[in-house]
């Protein structure tokens, strides 16, 4: 009988066929085009593939699949055949079953000692990777992925036999040392006759004592070790606390309590809380959580970063020299400064630290607690921060402030294009007030309660300084230190993302200055002189500015590459393709009903960003770009001032439309700027709504869309990376991002109609063909 041939498992369960779900529906196949349909086809045949046959970090493909027939699978790579055959030279058995023969391909030296020189650079090669390596050796792709797979699992499976021989070596140890604890025992005499003792003369409670000791010396030891990977300290060995059993009779429970008690190296009490606090007094207010295990650790490896923090932050050169993003590190000095420091650099990642300094408006206190609450932290540096979370809480603090706070959580950090990835860290932050009477907030990552196959950013000591000044002012000193791995970056922000200004401390310090001047400016208990127009009242002046940082807020969140948006890119022209995603709004009073269609676009232009700013923000040169506006008159309604740059202001603005069929419509819209970028970002509001919010009502009902713009230097003053030929002035070009939102179905259930897609893609094009017109007008007068 001829045996069965094994197909290729297409077909799921209820005829229904196996596949990734995309952003467009396929039902909607009369809305796509013939290659967007085989796109998704070969997206489906690619999900076929057995689990087996893909690594775990090829299981999510970005936007498109090669074509895969069966036959690819049957010409898998045996690199690693002992006897150097092909499987095929013995004699075939007559009453044998015909097996259909399987073809096997010996690599040549060359080809392993290319592919054992690319797996060092990058393990994880992507899909145009293997590719490129299959041409220049000359194999199969899929040859060259079960490669990189079978390498992979080796390294996996040889680090996994070096702790199995490491684990195997303590545990011999700690039976050696029980057995001579059993052997004193066996020896122990009797305190009043002077005979031998046997176990069970001794009391309930100091046998319990005992046992209670030793298991607490094996766990500190045990977690001693595992600080030590991650600090770069030598494991402490924490001696035994024996007594005499006759001393031990006479004391009180809780002085034997004490005696056996045991402490984590370095956890005393100045380096947890600094002076006047007790030495356990982080350990034990600690709560009890999923990560109680973890607590000693997490503590050692927090106090250790402290420590370098401190240090970063305190010494010049030679640590520190002259930078872009303000002070760069010298890492040849830090290795020698922080021998060991917390652990060797991780392979694949690009170091990256910077130091910047700022005195800004507010109280060290006020600055504490924003630093402290995840929430009211992701708020004030909305445009850095998409998203932040607090996992754990471990310590609240003592005394009732934040002195000795301990917890547990993640943030993804952000620049406002989606040609920038985001970068996701999980670390712990950590709050010491200093004898000095400065108050230090430290992170560092927790890889190791949280691994991932592949690391992308890595939090090495990070945070800032506060020192109090007079007058409510306070001075800020910020570093910022990380590893990260930025492959993926577009050339077109590589050099802002290489020389630091994209994540380093100069952006952090730039946006906290900024923030507090706003926060200054909301808190005003009257009117400034320089607020204008039809705000009346301090209760409307406070509505109108939450409303606004709201506004920007949801801006900055909408237009980066987060984990958390799928883009999909429409055709274009390289750096300037229109990207696209779609949202559903339901029961969100923030926002109108519906389903809402985010597009967005990055461009470089060959003019300083100031001059863009001012540009983009003036209303009387509004019509010059806003379609929408239908070439109508600009009027400014309303000014809000909210720093001592004039460009740092909220306005409420009136277009009066040419039609006069058609009713006057109202913009809300934020400008702000600081060394790091500037941000123009607006929304049609109610007029209805409007005036509620400006006779001091609720802000968070009133239903928002922002569109707006995002403005950065194109890299360090004074370099054209981007070559346009003739030299720019001071200040180089700009990296421009124009992102929009608009609704384009009331109905949440609705399906997305590639005519509306097709109208916000044009819409997107032509406002940046008018942007750079008019820029480049302006910058070249003829």
């Amino acid at each position: 009988m001829t045996p069965a041939r094994r197909m290729p498992a297409m077909i799921g369960r209820n005829g229904m066929a196996f596949g990734s779900s995309s952003a467009l529906s396929l039902s909607q196949a009369d809305l796509l085009d013939s290659h967007h349909l085989q796109q998704a086809f070969q997206q489906q045949l690619f999900d076929q593939i057995p689990a087996t046959a893909v690594d775990s970090s090829d299981n999510i493909i970005h936007g498109r699949s090669d074509t895969l027939v069966a036959d690819e699978f049957e010409s898998k790579s045996c690199s690693e055949n002992p006897d150097g055959t092909s499987g095929d030279d013995g004699q075939e058995d007559p009453n044998q079953r015909p097996n259909k023969k399987k073809r096997y391909h010996r690599h040549t030296q060359h080809q392993i000692q290319e592919m054992e020189a690319f797996f060092k650079e990058c393990p994880h090669p992507d899909d145009k990777q293997r590719k490129e390596l299959s041409r220049e050796l000359g194999l199969e792709p899929l040859q060259v992925k079960f490669w990189f797979q079978n390498k992979r699992t080796q390294m996996k499976n040889q680090h996994e036999r070096q702790e199995n021989a490491q684990l195997r070596a303590e545990n011999d140890k700690l039976r050696a040392e029980n057995m001579r604890y059993k052997e004193a025992l066996g020896t122990a005499s009797c305190p009043s006759c002077g005979g031998p003792a046997a176990l069970g003369e001794m009391s309930f409670d100091e046998h319990h004592l005992r046992l209670e000791n030793a298991r607490l010396r094996d766990e500190i030891d045990r977690i001693s070790g595992i600080a030590a990977k991650h600090v770069g300290k030598p494991m402490v060995s924490f001696p035994v606390l024996s007594s005499p059993l006759g001393a031990a009779a006479a004391r009180s429970p809780l002085d034997l309590a004490g005696a056996y008690s045991v402490q984590p190296a370095g956890l005393g009490a100045d380096h947890l809380f600094g002076v006047g606090a007790g030495a356990g007094d982080l350990l034990r207010s600690v709560s009890t959580g999923q990560l109680d295990a973890d607590k000693p650790m997490i503590v050692e490896l927090a106090v250790a970063a402290m420590d370098e923090l401190l240090r970063m932050a305190r010494l010049d050169a030679p640590l520190w020299g002259g930078g872009v993003a303000g002070v760069q590190l010298d890492e040849e000095e830090y290795g020698r400064m922080f021998l060991g420091g917390l652990g060797p650099r991780q392979y694949g990642l690009r170091p990256e630290a910077s130091r910047d300094n700022a005195v800004v408006i507010m109280t060290r206190d006020s600055l504490v607690e924003i630093l402290m609450d995840a929430n009211r932290f992701a708020a004030v540096f909305s445009s850095i921060v998409s998203r932040a979370s607090t996992h754990e809480v471990l310590s609240t603090g003592v005394a009732g402030s934040y002195n000795g706070a301990l917890q547990v959580m993640s943030m993804e950090f952000q620049v406002p294009s989606p040609l920038v990835p985001t970068r996701e860290s999980y670390f712990v932050r950590y709050c010491k007030n200093n004898p000095d009477g400065t108050w230090a907030v430290v992170d560092v990552s927790l890889d190791s309660l949280r691994p991932s196959p592949v690391m992308k950013c890595r939090r090495r000591p990070s945070g800032c300084l506060i020192q109090e000044m007079p007058n409510g002012y306070s001075k800020v000193t910020w570093v910022e230190h990380v590893e990260v791995d930025d492959r993926s970056v577009h050339n077109l922000y590589r050099p802002l993302v290489n020389s630091g200004l994209a994540f380093g401390a100069k952006r952090w310090v730039g946006t906290l200055d900024r923030q507090c001047e706003r926060l200054a400016s909301a808190m005003a208990s009257n009117i400034p002189n320089g607020d204008l127009g039809v705000i009346t009242s301090i209760e409307g002046r406070k509505s109108m500015l939450k409303l606004a940082e709201r506004m920007v807020a949801s801006f900055c969140g909408g237009v980066t590459a987060s984990a958390a948006h799928q883009w999909t890119t429409l055709s274009g022209s390289g750096a300037e393709d229109v990207r696209v995603m779609t949202r559903k709004s339901v029961d969100d009073p923030g926002r109108p009903p519906g389903i809402v269609l985010n597009a967005a676009t990055s461009f470089w232009l060959p003019v300083p960003p100031k001059r863009v700013f001012d540009f983009l923000r003036d209303e009387t040169s509004r019509s010059e770009w806003d379609i929408l506006s239908n070439g109508g008159a600009v009027q400014e309604m309303a000014h809000i001032a909210n720093g001592r740059d004039h460009g740092n202001c909220v306005s409420l603005l009136r277009v009066n439309s040419a039609n006069s069929n058609q009713s006057n419509m109202l913009i809300l819209q934020e400008s702000c700027t600081d060394t790091s970028g500037s941000y123009v970002v607006y929304a049609p509001v109610d007029v209805v709504a409007m005036n509620v919010v400006l006779n001091g009502g609720d802000p968070d009902y009133v239903a928002l869309l922002p569109s707006g713009f995002a403005i950065l230097p194109d890299g360090p003053p004074g370099m054209a990376p981007h070559g346009e030929g003739a030299a720019l002035e001071a200040g180089g070009g700009s990296l421009l991002t124009v992102a929009f939102q608009i609704l384009v179905d009331s109905v949440p259930t609705a399906k997305l109609s590639l005519g509306s897609v097709a109208t916000v893609n044009s819409l997107i094009a032509c406002t940046v063909e008018r942007i750079k017109a008019a820029v480049c007008a302006e910058g070249n007068p003829q």
